[in-house]
């Protein structure tokens, strides 16, 4: 049966980079049978540029009715002074909260071929492969009450509400120890347990889960030290499990180690398995249209999708090795470029996984 992917390049270099994700599932269909329906729809700035709305009513239907949905970016400087609710930002936002995609896969791993890239030391990160899994529809990037409001003596006041319930950290401390379950079988609860009550609620829940994962050892770590730890001994974990904002300031960081986060995917799920893939970088827009992005963290979020969602992990499998491959002769683009090795574009870096994986076919 025919699996139907939603496409939506977004802003920025979006488009570039999921032109290029969209020639690799070409390639799986004509080369290896693999039965897709892509379906294109807009979202973010181009969202709002057509329809006055960053998630247009015909782009979530369309996410509704696919079997996973593939993300470029959103989001660009033109967008800044738009009121907020039709900000492009909004559009990400309200695709993870409408789809209920609560559980936010974040793997960092380091490719050898890219060890010298990473500003640490190659000791310090070779090996690195760890996954960051972050809570992504609540904390207090959902929480109410929120907003700007006028105090008695006349100024003015931001606030923003940090809540978790109970339900939602049980959701995703169960996805957490089900992928520690297929790997090393170690998960790290990051909290601010000493100085948060909503951390210290987070920190229960994680025990009492636990319990039912008896092989996976738990440990816990205040947010601060974990960041700290990330750049001082990354390899020290396997997966780390952590609420909406920190897991967003962490998985960033993760992304260094590894030498540029042009280079990672991410998930994020439903607990039917439904997900969202898309590279974490963001939209950069200094560099759009240029032809200069990495497509590479799109395409491997292809292979994720394959992997999480579509139940395909043979072709997954293919994708990665392809990408290696290519890194092997020394194609690179400007983000990753280093002496010695092949610069190429965007496009150029996309044939070449494309190259690479009809070789196998």
């Amino acid at each position: 049966m025919s699996k139907k992917i939603a496409i939506l390049p977004g802003d920025g270099i979006g488009p570039e980079i999921v032109a290029e994700a969209v020639k690799v599932l070409n390639c799986l269909q004509s080369e290896f049978g693999f039965e897709v329906e892509l379906n294109e729809a807009l979202v973010g700035g181009a969202g709002y540029d057509a329809a006055g709305d960053p998630l247009p009513e015909a782009t979530l239907q369309l996410c509704r009715d696919s079997d996973a949905v593939l993300l470029g970016a959103v989001g660009g400087p033109q967008y800044e002074a738009l009121p907020r609710e039709k900000r492009p930002e909004k559009g990400l936002l309200g695709l993870r909260s409408n789809l209920e995609l609560f559980s936010n896969l974040r793997p960092a791993i380091l490719y050898p071929q890219l060890a010298d890239a990473s500003t640490l030391k190659p000791e310090v990160v070779s090996g690195l492969d760890l996954m960051i899994v972050r809570e992504l529809t609540g904390g207090i990037y959902f929480g109410q009450p929120r907003g700007i409001r006028t105090l008695e003596n006349g100024e003015q006041q931001g606030y923003n509400t940090l809540v978790y319930a109970e339900h939602e950290i049980e959701r995703i401390a169960h996805s957490a120890f089900k992928i520690a379950m297929k790997r090393d079988k170690r998960v790290c609860s990051v909290d601010k347990a000493n100085v948060l009550e909503v951390s210290e609620l987070w920190r229960e829940v994680m025990e009492r889960v636990a319990k039912e994962y008896p092989e996976v050892e738990l440990s816990h770590m205040y947010v601060d030290n974990a960041s700290m730890q990330l750049v001082k001994e990354p390899k020290q974990f396997d997966v780390m499990v952590t609420k909406n904002m920190f897991g967003d300031i962490l998985s960033d960081t993760a992304a260094m180690l590894t030498g540029s986060i042009g280079m990672l995917p991410s998930a994020s799920l439903n607990a039917e398995g439904f997900g969202m893939y898309e590279p974490i970088h963001g939209s950069a827009p200094d560099i759009a249209g240029q032809g200069v992005a990495n497509p590479l963290a799109t395409i491997l979020s292809v292979a994720m999708m394959l992997r999480y969602t579509l139940d395909e992990v043979a072709l997954a499998d293919r994708i990665e090795v392809a990408v290696g491959e290519v890194l092997d002769q020394g194609l690179r683009t400007l983000d990753i470029a280093s002496e010695g090795c092949q610069q190429v574009n965007c496009a150029e870096m996309g044939d070449a996984v494309v190259a690479a994986l009809s070789v196998k076919a």
